[in-house]
């Protein structure tokens, strides 16, 4: 087994002689660190010629029919149910999807990252509806799982679960398990989208799966595609949807290219690489 990188590791000890948190780089080796160095970026740059390989993707959701065509099976499949002690526990089950919510966004993400291991985790019930405290248990799994992109297509309005879903997706991004998470669908305040340390997407009209745009005006910063799009459905069917939990798996999709052709970018730089990439900002090729 691979040593975890270092932001996958326990909290260090504190050392002595050091204020908390810090480091002991007069009295300790320091470590050698894989990095990805950004130049000039463009499209080409940034994901040409990847395909996914490489790049793990849990869709926390419905759960996926791993059967489906569009879909090409699932890695893993897990579900959020309540343990003998009522707590939430996060076990194995077999890769269904009773309200295909869940398949549809496996689907997308297939479609733009043919070569990612993708994992299901189901949170939400056999409607479109979960709680917060399965949404919580789920989310965390996956972190701890150390999942590379953890696409979100679904937000809670409960203002009670807002506290532990910041810390969360906090961790999340000191871990460096990117989630990208969908704006709601109506103009509600909901969560985890709005916080800085998620990739938050809402939905343009276009029709191309790889065109998304900066928003200059957050909460929300990308908009990619996801008016009338052609997605898996549970009984291996395919129908037209529409909204921002469609246009979520898009930038989470490109997220996990990016990832794959260049694996040690950190979560900044990444969002540095997708806002240099958008459609609105760069620069066409050969120049201005």
């Amino acid at each position: 087994m691979t040593e975890l990188p270092p932001w996958r590791r326990p909290p260090r000890d504190h050392f002595p002689g050091v204020p908390a948190w810090g480091m002991p780089s007069t009295m300790a080796p320091r470590e050698r660190l894989a990095v990805s160095q950004i130049g000039p970026v463009t499209r080409d740059w940034a994901w040409g010629g990847a395909d996914g390989s490489g790049i793990r993707v849990c869709v926390l959701d419905s759960g996926v029919d791993a059967t489906h065509p569009l879909v090409g099976g699932v890695d893993q499949a897990m579900d959020v149910v309540r343990g003998d002690d009522d707590d939430m526990v996060v076990v194995p089950v077999d890769p269904v999807d009773e309200a295909g919510h869940g398949t549809a966004c496996a689907s997308v993400i297939r479609l733009i990252a043919p070569r990612v291991s993708l994992t299901s985790v189901r949170v939400l019930g056999n409607g479109k509806h979960g709680t917060g405290s399965a949404l919580l248990a789920g989310l965390g799994w996956a972190v701890d799982e150390g999942f590379d992109v953890i696409n979100m297509s679904l937000s809670t309005a409960k203002e009670q679960f807002r506290g532990a879903l910041s810390e969360l997706t906090d961790r999340a991004y000191f871990r460096r398990c990117v989630i990208v998470a969908s704006a709601h669908n109506m103009p509600v305040r909901s969560y985890p989208w709005p916080f800085a340390s998620v990739i938050s997407v809402a939905s343009h009209d276009g029709p191309d799966p790889m065109t998304y745009y900066y928003n200059p005006a957050p909460p929300v910063e990308f908009y990619a595609r996801g008016v009338r799009v052609r997605v898996a459905w549970p009984g291996g069917r395919e129908i037209l949807s529409t909204g921002n939990s469609l246009a979520t798996p898009h930038m989470a999709a490109i997220c996990a290219l990016i990832l794959s052709k260049h694996p040690t970018l950190t979560p900044f730089q990444l969002r540095s690489v997708l806002y240099l990439a958008a459609e609105n900002v760069a620069e066409p090729q050969g120049g201005s």
